[in-house]
Protein backbone atom coordinates (compact mmCIF):
# COMPACT_ATOMS: atom_id res chain seq x y z
CA UNK A 1 0.00 0.00 0.00
CA UNK A 2 2.52 2.70 0.89
CA UNK A 3 4.70 2.09 -2.76
CA UNK A 4 1.07 2.56 -4.11
CA UNK A 5 0.96 5.84 -2.44
CA UNK A 6 4.30 7.09 -2.83
CA UNK A 7 3.79 6.30 -6.33
CA UNK A 8 0.79 7.72 -6.59
CA UNK A 9 2.44 11.07 -4.56
CA UNK A 10 6.18 10.67 -7.27
CA UNK A 11 3.22 10.99 -10.63
CA UNK A 12 1.50 13.78 -8.84
CA UNK A 13 4.71 15.54 -8.27
CA UNK A 14 5.69 15.06 -12.09
CA UNK A 15 2.54 16.22 -13.12
CA UNK A 16 2.87 19.61 -11.03
CA UNK A 17 6.16 19.92 -12.75
CA UNK A 18 4.79 19.99 -16.50
CA UNK A 19 2.18 22.88 -15.20
CA UNK A 20 3.20 25.94 -15.96
CA UNK A 21 2.28 28.46 -13.33
CA UNK A 22 1.60 31.92 -14.52
CA UNK A 23 2.66 33.65 -11.96
CA UNK A 24 4.93 36.61 -10.92
CA UNK A 25 5.74 34.87 -7.36
CA UNK A 26 8.54 32.57 -7.17
CA UNK A 27 7.70 29.33 -5.89
CA UNK A 28 4.09 29.10 -6.32
CA UNK A 29 2.91 25.66 -6.93
CA UNK A 30 -0.36 23.60 -6.90
CA UNK A 31 0.41 21.37 -3.95
CA UNK A 32 -1.03 18.29 -5.98
CA UNK A 33 1.73 15.56 -4.10
CA UNK A 34 0.13 16.81 -1.18
CA UNK A 35 -3.17 14.85 -1.78
CA UNK A 36 -1.33 11.71 -1.01
CA UNK A 37 0.00 13.40 2.00
CA UNK A 38 -3.49 14.43 3.04
CA UNK A 39 -4.81 11.07 2.48
CA UNK A 40 -1.85 8.76 4.01
CA UNK A 41 -2.21 10.85 7.48
CA UNK A 42 -5.77 11.10 7.41
CA UNK A 43 -6.18 7.20 6.58
CA UNK A 44 -2.86 5.36 8.02
CA UNK A 45 -0.80 7.98 10.54
CA UNK A 46 1.51 10.17 10.66
CA UNK A 47 4.71 8.17 10.74
CA UNK A 48 3.60 6.43 7.40
CA UNK A 49 2.68 10.15 6.01
CA UNK A 50 6.20 11.79 7.30
CA UNK A 51 8.37 8.64 5.31
CA UNK A 52 6.36 9.06 2.08
CA UNK A 53 6.44 13.05 2.42
CA UNK A 54 10.29 12.81 2.49
CA UNK A 55 10.60 10.05 0.13
CA UNK A 56 8.60 11.82 -2.09
CA UNK A 57 10.36 15.33 -1.75
CA UNK A 58 14.15 13.38 -2.34
CA UNK A 59 12.95 10.87 -5.00
CA UNK A 60 11.05 13.92 -7.55
CA UNK A 61 13.82 16.43 -6.27
CA UNK A 62 16.41 14.06 -7.95
CA UNK A 63 14.02 13.23 -10.79
CA UNK A 64 12.63 16.47 -11.62
CA UNK A 65 14.08 19.07 -9.73
CA UNK A 66 17.65 20.06 -8.23
CA UNK A 67 19.35 20.07 -4.78
CA UNK A 68 17.79 23.63 -4.17
CA UNK A 69 14.37 22.06 -4.84
CA UNK A 70 15.25 18.89 -2.60
CA UNK A 71 15.87 21.70 0.48
CA UNK A 72 12.97 23.82 -0.02
CA UNK A 73 10.57 21.04 -0.36
CA UNK A 74 11.74 19.05 2.94
CA UNK A 75 11.69 22.57 4.66
CA UNK A 76 7.92 23.23 3.82
CA UNK A 77 7.05 19.93 4.12
CA UNK A 78 8.71 19.69 7.61
CA UNK A 79 6.80 22.53 8.71
CA UNK A 80 3.48 21.25 6.78
CA UNK A 81 3.20 18.57 8.42
CA UNK A 82 3.65 19.37 11.80
CA UNK A 83 0.92 21.98 11.64
CA UNK A 84 -1.28 19.21 9.78
CA UNK A 85 -0.45 16.83 12.43
CA UNK A 86 -1.18 19.22 15.00
CA UNK A 87 -4.61 20.07 12.97
CA UNK A 88 -5.35 16.59 12.36
CA UNK A 89 -5.06 15.43 16.25
CA UNK A 90 -7.62 18.34 17.29
CA UNK A 91 -10.20 16.45 15.66
CA UNK A 92 -12.03 19.58 14.80
CA UNK A 93 -11.07 19.96 11.28
CA UNK A 94 -11.96 18.20 8.13
CA UNK A 95 -9.12 17.15 5.44
CA UNK A 96 -10.27 20.43 4.13
CA UNK A 97 -8.73 22.15 7.10
CA UNK A 98 -6.16 20.11 7.33
CA UNK A 99 -5.16 20.81 4.00
CA UNK A 100 -5.30 24.45 3.76
CA UNK A 101 -3.22 24.92 7.03
CA UNK A 102 -0.53 22.53 5.41
CA UNK A 103 -0.59 24.34 2.45
CA UNK A 104 -0.22 27.94 4.40
CA UNK A 105 2.54 26.40 6.68
CA UNK A 106 4.31 25.05 3.78
CA UNK A 107 4.59 28.31 1.85
CA UNK A 108 6.12 29.74 5.37
CA UNK A 109 8.55 27.32 5.74
CA UNK A 110 9.45 27.77 2.34
CA UNK A 111 9.91 31.73 2.92
CA UNK A 112 11.99 31.47 6.17
CA UNK A 113 14.71 29.68 4.45
CA UNK A 114 14.51 31.73 1.28
CA UNK A 115 15.06 34.69 3.84
CA UNK A 116 17.94 32.93 5.47
CA UNK A 117 19.55 31.86 2.22
CA UNK A 118 19.32 35.35 0.44
CA UNK A 119 20.17 36.87 3.40
CA UNK A 120 17.19 39.53 3.08
CA UNK A 121 14.18 39.64 4.19
CA UNK A 122 12.98 40.79 0.99
CA UNK A 123 11.30 37.37 0.00
CA UNK A 124 8.93 38.10 2.89
CA UNK A 125 7.36 40.52 0.09
CA UNK A 126 5.79 37.53 -0.92
CA UNK A 127 4.47 36.29 1.76
CA UNK A 128 0.64 37.57 1.52
CA UNK A 129 0.16 35.77 -2.19
CA UNK A 130 2.12 32.83 -1.02
CA UNK A 131 -0.40 32.78 2.26
CA UNK A 132 -3.49 33.17 -0.20
CA UNK A 133 -2.29 30.46 -2.75
CA UNK A 134 -1.77 28.36 0.09
CA UNK A 135 -5.29 28.70 1.31
CA UNK A 136 -6.68 28.40 -1.99
CA UNK A 137 -4.72 25.44 -3.07
CA UNK A 138 -5.22 24.01 0.14
CA UNK A 139 -8.29 24.01 0.38
CA UNK A 140 -9.03 22.17 -3.28
CA UNK A 141 -6.69 19.45 -2.51
CA UNK A 142 -8.85 19.25 0.80
CA UNK A 143 -12.40 18.72 -1.56
CA UNK A 144 -10.54 16.52 -3.61
CA UNK A 145 -9.25 14.32 -0.73
CA UNK A 146 -12.38 14.11 0.47
CA UNK A 147 -14.01 12.84 -2.39
CA UNK A 148 -11.10 10.20 -3.05
CA UNK A 149 -11.40 9.30 0.38
CA UNK A 150 -14.03 6.84 -0.32
CA UNK A 151 -12.27 4.74 -2.80
CA UNK A 152 -9.63 5.29 -0.87
CA UNK A 153 -10.69 3.46 1.85
CA UNK A 154 -12.31 0.39 -0.07
CA UNK A 155 -9.07 -0.37 -1.97
CA UNK A 156 -7.70 -0.48 1.78
CA UNK A 157 -9.81 -2.64 3.28
CA UNK A 158 -9.80 -5.14 0.35
CA UNK A 159 -5.94 -5.32 1.14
Amino acid sequence: MQGFLLATALILSYIESLIPIPFAVPGMKLGLANLAVVLILTHMGAWEALIINILRIVVSGLLFGSMFGIMFGVSGAVVSFVVMCALHATRRLSVKGVSMGGGVAHNIGQLMVAAMIVHTPGVLYYAPALLISGLVTGYVIGVIAGAVAPALERFMNEQ
